[in-house]
């Protein structure tokens, strides 16, 4: 399957998982009179707005270069990466508002929680089966996008276990006290996740290189090739743009170098990264290893005289 095609479908069963458990969440908790499983609610009404910013992000960014967008649309991703984190960020800050508010005023409430263990275990096994598609997905197409919409659901899975775990633990307790510290645990762990996805859009946004651990992987791939060439100080600059990435790089090569030879020695370099990077954008510029000023008006004589 294209992995357009791919990307397009796991959004769209991670849109349809959320509006079924937004749902059960909504109506369980506004009859339960549960703050920790209003709080999910909320939680998952952001994973619902997240998955429909998944959807069209993916959908945008796998459209090809055009005179508006010449290096392509990678960056929907990105952003809809940032704004996904920022609705986890503020659905947490929310529920620990609301949560807060009850124990400072003392508004706890008995809730039936029969309902809710019901639904917070369907909402368990629903969000691991599609956070691990996503994952899977995200992981295939190096998608920013379908990572954090994977983390919000993986988020969803561990907040939908705390909940669930409290509402077992007042059933058999009745200390009714836990349901507002549950939900202000849950936002603490989902403020946490955003936080974790917006640093990391925020990075592919403003072109951070990539990390350490790859930088040294493409040294390694260019030393390979160290009898032949040599890479030019400092020239080695790299970026995550969407799912795509750009490297671009100076070889220096000894001036007897064949125009083939050199054409010869860059794609064999550049298929060692592709292995890596199947998506990436790679750039080489070539040059003589005895390039400066000197060399440069020795060679603008010798083509005068030829």
């Amino acid at each position: 399957m294209d992995i357009n095609r791919k990307k397009q479908l796991t959004a769209g069963a991670s849109i349809l998982s959320n509006i079924i458990l937004t749902t059960l969440k909504i109506v369980v908790g506004v009859i339960s009179g549960s703050m920790s499983i209003i709080s999910e609610a909320i939680h998952s009404l952001s994973d619902f707005g997240a998955s429909v910013l998944t959807f069209f992000s993916v959908v945008k960014s796998s459209r090809p270069a055009d005179k508006d967008h010449p290096y392509g649309h990678g960056k929907y991703e990105d952003m809809a990466g940032f704004i996904e984190g920022m609705l986890i960020i503020l659905a947490g800050i929310f529920i620990i508002y609301k949560s807060s508010k009850k124990i400072i005023l003392g508004e706890i409430t008995p809730a039936e929680n029969n309902l809710g263990i019901a639904v917070m275990l369907i909402a368990v096994i629903a969000n691991i089966i599609v956070s691990s598609i996503l994952f899977k997905t995200s992981k295939e197409a190096n998608s920013i996008s379908l990572y954090a919409d994977a983390q919000h659901l993986r988020a969803d899975v561990y907040s939908s276990l705390g909940v669930l775990t409290g509402l077992i633990l007042i059933k058999c307790t009745g200390y009714n006290l836990l349901d507002p510290i549950i939900a202000i645990l849950v936002a603490c762990f989902i403020y946490k996740t955003g936080h974790k996805i917006v640093k990391q859009s925020v990075m592919r946004l403003l072109d951070y290189s990539l990390s350490n651990d790859e930088i040294t992987n493409l040294y390694k791939i260019i030393g390979n090739f160290s009898n032949n060439v040599k890479l030019k100080d400092d020239s080695l600059k790299t970026r995550q743009v969407g799912p795509s990435t750009d490297i671009d790089f100076t070889l220096m090569f000894p001036r007897d170098t064949s125009l083939c030879q050199c054409h010869q020695i860059c794609d064999e370099i550049e298929n060692q990264i592709r292995h890596i990077y199947p998506n990436a954008s790679i750039s080489i510029h070539s040059e003589p290893e005895c390039y400066d000023k000197n060399c440069q008006n020795l060679c603008n004589k010798m083509t005068k005289i030829s």
